[in-house]
């Protein structure tokens, strides 16, 4: 069975919540671990441990998943929130994620990331984000919708001979979910764009070059969240098997 290592999320001490209100919890969404799940993986929870426990830990690791969830604060990526306090994300969780892709790259362990994991990626290799798509790119499609949330969805286009496009057989496009306010503005060093979003070109998925094709690679929409789709999607698990072959 191979290990899957996944980058926990984090809750803080919130004295209004009932349940362990006074602690930090660690956490994987419940449609990521069942999207993980598989005969031939299991998917384990890094949790939040010291530089020697967290190597050893990671060291045990056939690959490495990183999922959504909040964003990623303005000054991992060297810049000044845009508006303050609205988008403040997470830098205590983006440092704990970077230092595990960081163990990842320089190992030469399989990479994926999705939606956050992705933007995250992008961020390692030196990219920058928009912090917000509407407020900085106000001509581009809406990408977040909070009652729609996963099923809102829209057009993709892989990227001619890309990784992607190759993967899904040469199809030229496909439809994807969509749940993401942030996304990717300068692409980080050496990633391949593998698909854009059809109707504003915004980056949707890319793989690092300085691995094989689908080694290292991250894709902006939820592939977990496929199976709740009303509308037709590409299929989601393509990609994780695809991960499981590189492990």
């Amino acid at each position: 069975m191979k290990k899957i290592g996944v980058a926990s999320a984090f809750m803080y001490p919130d004295k209004d919540r009932t349940v362990f209100g006074q602690k930090s919890l660690c956490y994987i969404e419940k449609d990521m671990a069942r999207y993980l799940s598989h005969v031939e993986a299991f998917p384990i929870l890094i949790p939040d441990l010291g530089k020697a426990e967290l190597d050893n830990f990671l060291g045990q690791m056939d690959g490495f998943v990183f999922q959504g969830g909040t964003d990623i604060a303005p000054e991992s990526y060297g810049q000044a929130p845009i508006e303050n306090d609205a988008w403040p994300g997470d830098p205590i969780r983006d440092q704990f994620e970077l230092s595990i892709m960081e163990y990842a790259v320089k190992n030469g362990k399989p990479i994926l990331g999705i939606c956050r994991g992705f933007q995250l990626m992008n961020i390692y290799f030196g990219g920058t984000l928009y912090q917000d798509i509407e407020t900085q790119r106000p001509n581009s499609i809406v990408h977040r919708d909070a009652e729609l949330y996963d099923q809102l969805n829209h057009q993709i286009q892989f990227t001619p001979d890309s990784f992607l496009s190759k993967l899904y057989d040469e199809e030229g496009e496909g439809r994807v979910n969509s749940v993401h306010h942030q996304g990717v503005d300068k692409l980080g060093d050496d990633l391949d764009v593998f698909a854009t979003c059809a109707e504003d070109e915004l980056i949707e998925a890319f793989g690092s070059t300085q691995f094989a094709p689908g080694r290292v690679m991250g894709v902006q929409w939820h592939p977990e969240f496929f199976y709740n789709s009303e509308t037709p999607l590409i299929y989601g698990n393509t990609l994780y098997s695809q991960f499981l072959d590189n492990c």
